[in-house]
């Protein structure tokens, strides 16, 4: 293979450095940052802490000076992909969902927007005959066909109860991820089918009873919320929670509907709870909060995937800030370290939420 004369053989380039500054920096896995900075490489994000400290430790770089405040990309863990007529996502800070597609052309959605996160492919076969003559073999060769190098999942919709748990083999089998609309079964139905576990997400649009909660719970399985009617018991913090909008609005914005206290008596361990599960409990659900390029926070190692947010807060009030003010006030997102979105500098912030 030629090489260039100044290259040597087995090297290549390092990605660039860049650095982004902002009065506040909130990585979600650790304590808020007062005039912070992420400095990324790449995709990954090589260090959080204070500006001046690295921003000395590099001199020759440039810093991107934001208004408000940088968090982790928004995750939407719950939502129906359409390549006719895809959400804006990115005007909220969403970097990553859970997408369920009907088809193979909706499957491509997520790779041909830049979006990371998990897509599914909805399974909705309506008994075994069907499914041992071919639909198991339509589904494997879909996994196999689908346009993006993202990850593939199932989305399992099937009424039967054979086909549901032959998926469940199928997910184990080939290490795929399963997600399930609760309003379709029941969460003992899919405790018994095998469907539940770690490597599971369910969607809910209604309340748990106490013994749902705790099954899902034992299981390890995460619970994205998608109407405000269901979060009731899920926000004690004992369940892995997440919000998904179903249609691509913002899920800050469906988060802080769950805070119903009076504004001088706002909880900060509720808004805490509340953002994380916008950020690391998608990320969670999705089972990318872990390892090298995980996402839902920013740290050593994490994927470069941010939002900046013009709502002005401290150390304290950071979360609660967040929560309250943050809806409508996203300027930027960033995924694997490049400006993907940016609010047009015609139309401030204060425009675009009245609109």
């Amino acid at each position: 293979m030629p090489t260039r004369a100044d290259q040597t053989i087995g090297t290549r380039a390092r990605a660039p450095v860049s650095i982004h500054s902002a009065p506040l920096v909130l990585p979600v896995c650790a304590p808020p940052v007062e005039d912070g900075s992420v400095l990324v490489r790449g995709d990954r994000v090589l260090k959080v802490g204070p500006r001046t400290k690295i921003e000395a430790a590099y001199p020759d770089l440039t810093p991107v000076r934001w208004p408000g405040m940088i968090v982790p990309g928004l995750v939407d863990a719950h939502l129906r992909l359409d390549r006719t007529a895809f959400p804006p996502v990115f005007a909220h800070g969403v970097t990553a969902v859970g997408g369920v597609a009907a088809d193979l052309d909706a499957a491509s959605t997520l790779g041909e927007a830049g979006l990371g996160g998990v897509t599914y492919l909805e399974t909705r076969c309506e008994d075994e005959a069907r499914w041992e003559a071919d639909g198991r073999d339509r589904l494997i060769t879909a996994i196999g066909e689908v346009d993006h190098p993202g990850i593939i999942g199932i989305a399992a919709h099937s009424p039967d109860p054979m086909v549901m748990e032959d998926l469940a083999v199928l997910s184990r089998t080939f290490g795929l991820r399963l997600h399930v609309d609760l309003g379709r079964h029941p969460v003992g139905f899919l405790d018994e089918v095998g469907v539940l576990g770690p490597g599971c997400h369910v969607a809910i649009s209604g309340p748990l009873d106490e013994a749902d909660r705790k099954l899902l719970r034992i299981r390890g399985t995460a619970v994205a919320i998608s109407s405000p009617f269901a979060a009731d018991g899920l926000l004690d913090g004992e369940n892995v929670i997440a919000f998904g909008t179903h249609l691509g609005g913002d899920p800050l914005a469906a988060a802080r509907m769950l805070d119903r206290n009076p504004d001088l008596d706002r909880d900060p361990g509720r808004a805490r709870l509340l953002v994380e599960a916008v950020t690391l409990g998608g990320a969670r659900a999705l089972g990318l909060a872990e390892g090298a390029g995980r996402l839902g926070c920013l740290g050593p190692g994490s994927r470069a995937d941010f939002a900046v947010f013009a709502v002005k807060a401290d150390e304290r009030t950071a979360y609660t800030a967040l929560l309250h003010e943050g809806p409508g006030r996203c300027v930027a997102t960033i995924i694997g370290g490049r400006p993907h979105w940016r609010l047009d500098k015609t139309q401030d912030v204060e425009t675009r939420r009245l609109a």
